[in-house]
């Protein structure tokens, strides 16, 4: 009752309103900057603490001190400056020591400093009623002092154990009503401690009016520095969250992986990837706990990548790769969590792709090169007593024909077609690769050699049925090669390497498409191998050398020219044939520097002659395919001194064929250098009469068979005539090659052939034998028996 007397009959009760306003307001600011205290980063926490406390303090003061305003006792007051200030700067200061402990995370820290503030709230009140100044005996109720201490520290503690349980983002309603109900519960009691017994009026004391005046002042500065102090922490605090949630939205949304914020196990923000990723809407996302869909959250190291499984309500697991990140600021006891979760099936689907096409060919899906190897390892690895393993190497005949005819898509069809065939074709144990391009091998286990003959017969089939593009009907030919391990070869490479000339014995075979390796298959080869490496030597050491065969005018009997012809000599005195090595030095690409010796060497020699007769040097296609031909030419006519006019270069029918336009260019280059170009082995290729058409030759040579078979009958002699009157009605001079009898002579000389050429004139000779010019002049004359030919000594 003397509280509630105190309070309605000794308060201006408007004032009092004022009051209570002031101090709901200031309680609400400061309790929100003690939530802002409690999360802020490690280096503004001494901003915020002192914002705070400067907020907290004011409101207590201002409370204290309108309300003190509105109480009238009956006589003069006045207040003492000094303790006034005082009071506020205990106020400040107990609140900095009251927020700090509170915002600490060790046990019951609320509470402690909900009692520090209690007591913050006690020092200011009754320093402030020491200022109080009035003409009166003032008596103090020690039970009422005591209830207002006791009420303050425990309202206190109240207080900030509901702003600690109201989390980062909950309501401070609670808390602020304790706030305010300590602050008014210690105000009124402790007016209520008090008794005033007025004394007769002192002259020259500070009146009631005046006094009230400078209270009015400072109570009007502090509640507009509070004013200032809350607005402004509310404003930045506003800015700071929104610019923190917008840049967190972005963050979120902006990430084509699953991303979730998660504090306290529950979501706070997820964005649509991650609910797509889990099936789910997206806002009902917010508020769930993340261990519905990841166990063992707890176990993730932050900073970590760690492998785990979405759980789906419905479905199989869906692999994801999880990163875990914290805020890393120690702002609260629970810290706010971010989970990136990427879904793995799209990269695990990569990763099969690509272990596949390590294996398997991408155009057929057959097993490639590498998983056929090591299949044939693991086979012939494998200790079967008796079991042998049959390796088949296959190619396709006439594929090519498919790709020029047909294009190169319908020769990928085709071969998808034929795998798919040959897959089915097979049993098991057995197996089938795809090396490339149209080489296929098959590995079988058999217990005797002609046991492979069954897959082989399989696969025939399979490949040799015609298939069905569409827009035509194609086919292919098989040739296959059958070696065994281990009677034919002791490891894979050598079996390998055994089934491949099996292959090639097939492919060369008229009678046959299927052919068991022998080991005179691999004699031939080490053969072949072994001229190519003596080549090789051959031209390092200089075992080459040229011979010349004279040619001679017909009608004069004069010498015209001489042919080069090479000749290998080897180490040993072997004479080696050109036919055995001219076609491996064009195959291994050889006969290019070979080509070079020969015309450089020739054209030196032919410099130092006294009679300019021409040398004709032969060329093979492969020299003719070369670009760099004319410049090659022309460089060694200046260097031997060669006049253009004395070399003759003869070409075969069949080098101009393989690419007319191309030879064509590179033969008017060579005759813009003045170099003659002879028609090589006349009357034996496929289209003469067009090849005479495109380039404009200066001399045809007649193939030798036809003087061989002059003497069999008359197709041959009337082949000869034919190109007799071709060549003069062309106006080209024709030589006719193998010349070796005087019947054969006088055959020519009768049909009007220009130059001769053969054994009857003179073998081919080095020079350094006799002199060419003089050895095979050979000199005519007329008698009843027709032209005898006399070779010079």
């Amino acid at each position: 009752m003397r509280i509630l007397s105190c309070l309605t009959g000794e308060h201006n009760l408007m004032l009092v309103a004022l009051a209570a306003v002031l101090c709901v307001v200031g309680s609400a600011v400061s309790l929100r900057l003690f939530q802002r205290l409690r999360y802020a980063e490690k280096g503004a926490r001494t901003a915020w603490t002192f914002m705070g406390a400067v907020a907290t303090g004011a409101n207590i003061w201002c409370t204290h001190f309108v309300a003190m305003i509105a109480y009238d006792p009956g006589v003069a007051v006045a207040y003492e400056p000094m303790l006034t200030g005082l009071s506020l700067g205990v106020a400040i200061a107990g609140s900095v020591l009251a927020l700090t402990v509170a915002a600490r995370r060790f046990r019951f820290a609320a509470e402690l400093g909900g009692a520090l503030f209690g007591l913050a709230v006690t020092a200011m009140h009754y320093t402030g009623m020491a200022a109080f100044a009035v003409e009166a005996v003032i008596l103090w109720s020690p039970v009422y002092v005591a209830v207002s201490v006791v009420g303050a520290v425990v309202l206190g503690g109240l207080t900030f154990n509901r702003a600690r349980a109201a989390g980062r983002n909950g309501g401070t309603l609670a808390a602020a009503v304790l706030m305010v109900g300590g602050i008014v519960t210690l105000h009124f009691t402790g007016m209520a401690a008090m008794t005033i017994i007025p004394f007769a009026p002192a002259v020259g004391e500070v009146t009631a009016e005046q006094a009230n005046i400078v209270v009015a002042f400072a109570v009007a500065a502090v509640g507009l520095l509070v004013l200032g102090t809350g607005l402004a922490s509310h404003a930045l605090d506003m800015q700071s969250r929104a610019q923190a949630k917008i840049r967190l939205e972005h963050l979120v949304e902006g990430s084509v992986d699953g991303m979730v914020v998660e504090q306290d196990g529950r979501i706070l923000a997820a964005n649509a990837a991650f609910a797509a990723l889990v099936d789910s809407d997206h806002d009902a996302l917010v508020g769930e706990t993340l261990s519905r869909w990841i166990a063992g959250l707890d176990d993730l190291a932050v900073g970590a990548l760690t492998q785990a499984d979405v759980r789906l309500e419905q479905g199989a697991p869906i692999p994801v790769e999880i990163a875990v990140r914290s805020d890393g600021l120690e702002t609260g006891d629970a810290p706010l969590m971010i989970y990136a979760l990427r879904d793995l099936r799209p990269r695990l689907a990569q990763e099969r792709r690509i272990a596949h096409l390590a294996r398997n060919d991408s155009l057929t899906n057959l097993p490639n090169r590498a998983s056929f190897l090591e299949w044939l390892t693991k086979q012939t690895a494998q200790d079967s007593g008796n079991q042998k393993v049959a390796l088949l190497a296959m190619d396709l005949d006439r594929f090519k024909e498919v790709n020029d005819i047909h294009g190169h898509a319908a020769g990928d069809q085709l071969l998808v077609r034929i795998g798919e065939r040959m897959r089915a074709a097979l049993r098991p144990g057995e197996f089938v690769a795809r090396l490339g391009g149209d080489e296929f091998m098959a590995v079988v286990p058999v217990e005797r050699r002609e046991d492979a003959l069954s897959l082989a017969d399989r696969l025939r089939d399979a490949i040799v049925a015609p298939v069905d593009l569409g827009h035509a009907e194609v086919a292919c030919g098989l040739s296959l090669g059958i070696a065994v391990w281990p009677d034919d070869a002791a490891d894979v490479s050598a079996l390998i390497n055994d089934a491949d000339l099996a292959m090639y014995r097939a492919k060369a075979s008229l009678t046959t498409d299927v052919c068991f390796y022998e080991e005179e298959m691999d004699e031939a080869v080490r053969n072949r191998r072994r001229i190519i490496q003596q080549l090789r030597e051959a031209l390092d050491q200089e075992q080459f050398s040229l011979n010349w065969q004279v040619q001679a005018t017909l009608e004069t009997g004069e010498v015209s020219g001489y042919e080069v012809l090479l000749r290998w000599i080897q180490a040993d005195g072997t004479f080696v044939s050109p036919a055995d090595f001219i076609p491996l030095a064009e195959e291994t690409g050889l006969i290019l520097p070979i080509g070079e010796w020969v015309l450089r060497k020739a054209c030196a020699e032919a410099a130092t002659w006294s009679e300019p007769h021409k040398i004709a040097v032969n060329l093979s296609p492969v020299q003719l395919g070369h670009v760099d031909l004319p410049r090659l030419v022309h460089q060694i006519l200046i260097e031997t001194g060669l006049s253009p006019s004395r070399l003759e270069l003869e070409i075969t029918e069949t080098a101009m064929i393989s690419d007319l336009e191309r030879t064509t260019h590179v033969l008017r280059q060579l005759k813009l250098l003045g170099v003659s170009i002879a028609m090589d082995d006349f009357g034996t290729g496929y289209s003469s009469l067009s090849t005479l058409r495109a380039f404009p030759f200066d001399k045809i040579k007649l193939d030798r068979s036809f003087m061989s078979e002059l003497d069999g009958g008359p197709q041959s002699a009337a082949i000869i005539r034919a190109v007799l009157a071709l060549g003069e009605s062309l106006e080209i001079p024709v030589l006719a090659e193998g010349v070796e009898t005087m019947e054969q002579l006088h055959f020519l000389r009768e049909q009007g052939c220009d130059e001769v050429q053969g054994y009857l004139l003179g073998r081919p000779k080095p020079v350094a034998d006799n002199h060419i010019q003089d050895a095979a002049k050979a000199l005519w004359r007329d008698d009843l028996d027709g032209p005898v030919m006399i070779q010079a000594a």
